[in-house]
């Protein structure tokens, strides 16, 4: 009863808090451009299309890629998103400038590849963003933008935009959508055409790590051995997953590619709820593991960002919004180019001065006093 009262009251909160906004459309500002910076943001989507040419929740069949081109605002700073939904300012809010529709998967790698020669050849990456619960379409360009920007990522970014209902009562319905996806992530992630020196870095946010899990699993049955040959790495961020299931989705792939990164804090309030709402209030979700036993057999490596909750301005999402870990990995991008192949797998994804602790298996990453992080490597416990 009490936990009933409790659940009331937060949906009571959420709809006085969302009632207003019409989340449904972003307009279009090429305008902004004049002031803000430009971020290309490549789509995939299997979201229905509304009449005025964005996205809804409605689910498709049919996969439909986009090129947006995103203002970041001159006065951002690293961690904040501001945006508005119906007159966007952007001098301040990061701003939709550009839409188009891309004819087919040949079109998509043809962009792709004339972005990607712009970088250097050894930082020629595709990374592919799969959002979590209650996201829209635009909501989601402009996260993989402050992302890709605060962290300082080169070459291409996809968002893979699977038909969330972007609504906080919507979780059910989101949770059935994540299996309805999977067809079209696999449909993606098959057809990208990366090219011979370059790799596809795949990261999802709370419930898109298991679409990530479900799909990289289902591609494993069909083509044993897809993912490691073709992923370069995989990062699952406060990931809303059961540990046993993720388990389960991982006995089916092997080998594992490398870097796998989990990146956790024990005090997301979002995932916590998450569990009283699937009444395992006593089972920890594996964005808030309590515990490294639990996956401690697995190759995959577990950072806990629980220290830099706090300051986040999201505590679900504490590797896009804290200061200080985006300190830590843009500063790791900057010298990931030190590091070979033979070396350990975290050091090319966030390499710096690193200081390894043979007997609690701890790598510190130690950039400077103020910004550290712990990683565990599961496969070495």
């Amino acid at each position: 009863m009490r936990f009933s009262r409790v659940l009331s009251r937060l949906c009571i909160v959420l709809i006085v808090a969302t009632g207003c906004t019409d989340r449904s459309f972003t307009p279009t500002v090429p305008d902004a451009l004049e002031v803000g910076k430009a971020k290309t943001i490549f789509g995939a989507t299997t979201r229905e299309p509304l009449p005025n040419g964005t996205f809804g929740p409605e689910r498709s069949d049919t996969l439909r890629l986009l090129e947006l081109t995103v203002s970041i605002p001159p006065t951002h700073s690293p961690g904040q998103l501001d945006f508005a939904y119906a007159e966007p300012n952007p001098e301040t809010q990061f701003t939709m400038a550009g839409r188009q529709r891309l004819d087919g998967m040949a079109e998509l790698n043809r962009r792709i590849a004339q972005e990607l020669s712009a970088y250097p050849v050894g930082e020629r990456d595709i990374t592919v963003f799969v959002h979590g619960f209650n996201s829209t379409q635009a909501e989601t360009a402009f996260r993989a933008a402050q992302l890709t920007n605060d962290i300082n990522i080169p070459g291409a970014t996809i968002i893979y935009s699977w038909p969330s209902q972007g609504n906080p009562l919507g979780y059910a319905y989101d949770g059935d959508s994540v299996l309805f996806a999977r067809d079209g992530l696999e449909q993606l992630l098959r057809n990208l055409k990366p090219g011979v020196s370059n790799r596809v870095v795949l990261v999802a946010h709370s419930m898109g790590s298991q679409l990530v899990m479900e799909t990289m699993r289902q591609m494993e049955i069909k083509t044993p051995g897809w993912s490691s040959k073709n992923l370069g790495a995989v990062i699952l961020m406060s990931p809303d997953l059961d540990v046993e299931v993720f388990r389960s989705q991982m006995r089916r792939i092997d080998p594992v590619p490398q870097p796998f990164v989990v990146m956790v804090s024990r005090k997301d309030n979002v995932l916590n709820l998450s569990q009283r709402l699937r009444g395992t209030h006593n089972r920890g979700r594996l964005g808030n593991l309590k515990s490294l036993d639990d996956v401690s057999e697995l190759p995959i490596e577990v950072v806990d960002t629980t220290a830099y909750a706090d300051t986040a301005e999201s505590g679900h999402f504490v590797a896009a919004t804290s200061p200080a870990v985006l300190s830590i990995l843009n500063s790791a991008r900057q010298t990931a180019a030190a590091f070979d192949r033979e070396a350990l797998s975290i050091q090319r994804l966030f390499p710096g001065r690193l200081v390894v602790d043979k007997e609690d298996n701890a790598v510190e990453i130690t950039l400077s006093e103020n910004y550290q992080a712990n990683v565990y490597r599961g496969e070495d416990r």
